[in-house]
């Protein structure tokens, strides 16, 4: 029985179109040059922030991100940025009684916003309020306190295998893999990923048969 569906964020929610247009406009490059080298390091698993050192070698991407706050180009967050199906998905896990909750690799300032949207879940929770992040086990030890519910009871559902899938499994969590987003298409057919996740999915609707039928 599934008692707490667990969600990423980052194009598991949120498309990262946003995120990564901004990047490029603050280094004044293309934008298709920045999604390019984004694919670069998602072929190769690397950080995504490698993709923004290589636009600029050497770069601190902490010392960036806080120049572009000071420039009044932060983040921005809002109801556009959501996929379609976030809102109704996660309205229905609530119907069935599910405990929600979202967990993922981002800073304080987009925890904030995006609790701001008032999303249809009990508890959101990023990696720049915990301290620690994805793969790392500690994050998923936090996950598995917020779902109030044992590691076989919770289903973390996310789109970048390393991040999400395998670390999930490890800790024994439930696994959820979501074809979305680059990383999500990248490795929604290999076998390593299909072997570790209990459930492949195209999109988050599907979880209100998942719930059911488990």
């Amino acid at each position: 029985m599934i008692k707490c569906v667990a969600l990423d964020i980052g194009e598991t929610l949120v498309c990262d179109d946003r995120y990564w247009n901004a990047w490029a406009d603050w280094f004044q490059v293309p934008r298709h040059t920045l999604s390019a080298l984004v694919g670069v390091v998602v072929s190769q698993g690397r950080d995504n922030a490698d993709a923004i050192r290589m636009l600029r070698p050497g770069a601190d991407v902490a010392a960036e991100y806080r120049a572009r706050e000071a420039a009044g180009r932060g983040e921005i967050l809002d109801e556009t940025d959501l996929y379609g199906d976030v809102r109704p998905a996660l309205s229905a896990l609530r119907n069935l009684g599910v405990r929600v909750i979202v967990a993922g690799n981002q800073t304080s300032r987009a925890g904030e916003l995006l609790r701001a949207l008032d999303l249809p879940v009990d508890a959101v929770a990023v990696s720049g309020d915990w301290g620690v992040a994805k793969p790392d086990s500690e994050f998923f030890r936090r996950v598995i306190e917020l779902a109030e519910a044992r590691p076989d009871e919770t289903l973390y559902v996310g789109d970048h295998p390393a991040n999400d899938v395998f670390p999930a499994g490890d800790m024994g969590l439930l696994a959820g893999h979501l074809r979305r987003g680059p990383w999500g298409h990248l490795w929604a057919d290999a076998p390593e990923v299909r072997a570790v996740a209990d459930w492949s999915i195209n999109g988050l609707r599907e979880l209100i048969d998942v719930v059911t039928e488990a």
